[in-house]
């Protein structure tokens, strides 16, 4: 962007591991925040996870600085308490109590810092499930997200930690509101979104259809479709994509652009809801039809039709998906959880202003553990001197006491936009 980034000037304070608190983190970051994360001495957990949760780090990490404390002891929480009296924003998603065992909950923290946002993403919202665990897929699987995704009798969570996210979205929208109200007031405030809820919120728009059909919700694959033609479809060459025609107009272009002129004119399938009815039989021609063709033909024929149409794609496919790479919406970041090693595209913040892009600069690496040590605790008023003696004393971590000789090796091809180690 060719202005400040919207959310310069704020300084956060990051407790979080997996992904709804790094993802929370992530979005104040690339939007111009100072994230700092608080690591324990061996680091966040979830740079160590294996299969498919090795690139969580990566993914939710980038402009990010990195401190790494022992809070479980008095001089750690002491230098914690210290930042929090120059910080905007707190957020974290440790367990129930875990916050307030490690002297960093709400109460002590505002007591600190009267105009300070707690962000608070936790399994559920207060009431009686309030300190259970919950898991992004537990709670697909209460709320009825994983009965609704799967076949009938199958029930199945979505491809992607889709209510982690919506989680940590919800929360930033309550911190941005919080901030607006500090401006009036002067005062920080607790702000809480959690898991449950984010997915029970999803499953309004079902709760709502069952309550005006009078009839339970099936699960999708076994729905009843709101529009006649919205499937998957196979090319001649086996190649798949999806074809969603979604009005009477669509309707006719469509049967013109593929020469299906005998089906236009067929009264049964004037409108919409009329083709509804006649599924069973349409989609079977329909697909007789489109299979005849190869996909460039087809994918010609819906674009000249001006009808919605997508391949059938794998998320591999986006690291070079035209629109992607035109409009700045990915950002080349080291997927090694140390920082280092190779790069992949990821993808950026999905936000416009105006006319423009949110094209938050990759201002840092995911960090290493401690990477900022130094130069946060410095900033805040420790001497080097005090530093190097908290240090010996083994209340923090700076990174390049931990790296052997590997990730340093993987470390020779950080990105330029990487910040100096301390």
């Amino acid at each position: 962007m060719s202005r400040p980034l919207p959310l310069e000037g704020l300084r956060v304070l990051e407790f979080s591991h997996t992904i709804m608190g790094p993802c929370a983190g992530l979005l104040l970051a690339d939007m111009g925040a100072d994230v700092i994360k608080v690591e324990p001495a061996d680091g966040d957990r979830t740079r160590r996870l294996p299969g498919f949760a090795t690139g969580f780090f990566a993914m939710f990490n980038r402009n990010k600085r990195s401190i790494a404390l022992d809070l479980k002891r008095g001089e750690g929480q002491a230098l914690l308490h210290k930042l929090v009296a120059d910080t905007d924003i707190v957020l974290e998603n440790y367990g129930p109590g875990t916050m307030e065992r490690l002297g960093c909950g709400w109460e002590e923290l505002h007591a600190l810092n009267p105009r300070l946002i707690y962000l608070a993403l936790k399994g559920f919202l207060a009431g009686p499930y309030g300190n259970r665990p919950a898991l992004d897929e537990v709670v697909q699987f209460q709320t009825g997200l994983a009965y609704m995704t799967g076949p009938s009798g199958q029930p199945l969570r979505a491809g992607a930690s889709i209510i982690d996210i919506l989680g940590a979205v919800f929360g930033v929208t309550g911190v941005l509101a919080a901030l607006r109200e500090r401006e009036k007031t002067g005062e920080g405030q607790r702000v809480g979104s959690a898991l449950f809820e984010s997915a029970a919120f999803l499953m309004g728009s079902h709760m709502a259809g069952g309550a005006a059909l009078g009839e339970p919700v099936p699960p999708m694959p076994a729905r009843r479709g709101a529009w006649g033609i919205y499937d998957v479809f196979q090319t001649a060459c086996g190649t798949q994509l999806f074809i969603g025609v979604t009005s009477d107009a669509q309707w006719q272009r469509f049967c013109l652009q593929f020469g299906l002129g005998e089906l236009a004119q067929d009264a049964r399938l004037l409108t919409n809801a009329q083709r509804v009815q006649q599924r069973a039989w349409l989609l079977p021609a329909l697909r007789e039809a489109i299979g005849a063709l190869d996909y460039g033909a087809v994918t010609a024929g819906c674009a000249a039709a001006d009808v919605s149409w997508a391949p059938v794609g794998r998320p591999e496919d986006l690291t070079h998906d035209p629109h992607l790479l035109a409009s700045g919406g990915l950002l080349a970041t080291a997927i090694a959880a140390m920082g280092g090693g190779p790069e992949v595209l990821l993808p950026a913040l999905p936000l416009e202003f105006g006319k423009e892009r949110l094209r938050a600069p990759l201002r840092r690496q995911p960090p290493r553990i401690g990477e900022h040590t130094r130069e946060i605790l410095v900033s805040a008023g420790i001497s080097p001197a005090s530093f190097v003696e908290l240090q010996q004393q083994g209340f923090l971590v700076q990174a390049d006491r931990q790296l052997n000789s590997s990730e340093s090796a993987g470390l020779q091809g950080r990105s330029p936009a990487t910040s100096t180690p301390s």
